[in-house]
């Protein structure tokens, strides 16, 4: 399994508009908000954020500073995230327009608030720039499990929908893997990586473009619903009862750590 490169035709990007606005399609269970947000680097990108009651799923996705689209799916009835990063490739160093990762890994409960209330958020000011209010730690993973697409249904059905562009670029890792076989999972759709070998030297530190090396991707999450905020009503006897009136948004990195069979495949490790 190793990273893949895909033509630009097979690549969809969500087209997001300037004007932030909700759309809520009648008979559908789905609503989208788009909000401004303001990137590490300072630059502000449109930010789509998609709920999906019915299907009980949330996704975030965004383009950063240097086009590469993120996408992010929270999917609440398997408790499986998944991330998937279309890069731009560097054509005049050999590679194609695009190159596809995707990370699957398990949804753990109250890092994202609900579908349901991911649907009924409004907007009040649309021209508003947003930056989280909390600011959490880069999560370290070892990405050290390939992923045969063909069955992950038994995961999400997610899952295919948004990493077929990355073919063998499919990544978990064994402790996810491990809690996946103890529900039911068939082992066939999981191959180890040597991510962790002794010898096998990090990307950043390889120069032949050609060697197998241990690539790492950053990405971050700048702005998502991480928590519902709750007020209280008080009656006249003083007694309080509460009610949701907000949200808290939250930024979060991640580091994904996973093997590569020749570090053309992570020429990004040599700018870091």
């Amino acid at each position: 399994m190793f990273a893949s490169w895909i033509s630009p035709g097979s690549v969809r990007f969500t087209v997001l508009v300037l004007l932030v606005i909700v759309t809520v399609t009648l008979g559908s269970a789905a609503s989208e908000l788009k909000v401004k947000v303001r990137l590490a680097d300072g630059q502000i990108t449109d930010e789509l954020l998609e709920a999906d009651s019915e299907k009980d799923s949330i996704t975030v996705e965004f383009k950063q500073g240097d086009g590469t689209l993120i996408t992010f799916v929270a999917d609440f009835k398997q408790d499986v995230k998944i991330f998937r990063a279309l890069i731009l490739g560097e054509l005049e160093r050999g590679q194609s327009q695009y190159q596809a990762l995707c990370f699957v890994t398990r949804l753990n409960h109250n890092e994202i608030i609900p579908s349901e209330s991911m649907a009924r958020l409004r907007q009040k000011n649309p021209q508003a720039i947003r930056t989280a209010e909390e600011k959490r730690s880069t999560e370290m993973l070892s990405m050290n499990v390939a992923v045969n697409l063909t069955r992950t249904w038994q995961l999400s059905a997610h899952i295919h929908n948004m990493c077929s562009v990355a073919r063998e670029a499919v990544y978990t890792r064994e402790a996810d893997v491990r809690h996946w076989l103890d529900r039911g999972a068939e082992g066939s759709m999981f191959e180890p990586q040597a991510v962790e070998v002794p010898g096998l030297p990090s990307c950043g530190t390889v120069k032949d473009l050609w060697q197998p090396c241990s690539c790492s991707y950053n990405l971050r999450l700048e702005w998502y619903p991480c928590m519902l905020k709750y007020c209280r009503n008080r009656d006249v006897s003083g007694r309080g009862s509460p009610y949701k009136c907000g949200i808290k948004s939250c930024s979060k990195g991640y580091q994904f750590t996973y093997y590569v069979p020749h570090k053309q495949l992570c020429l990004w490790e040599e700018e870091t």
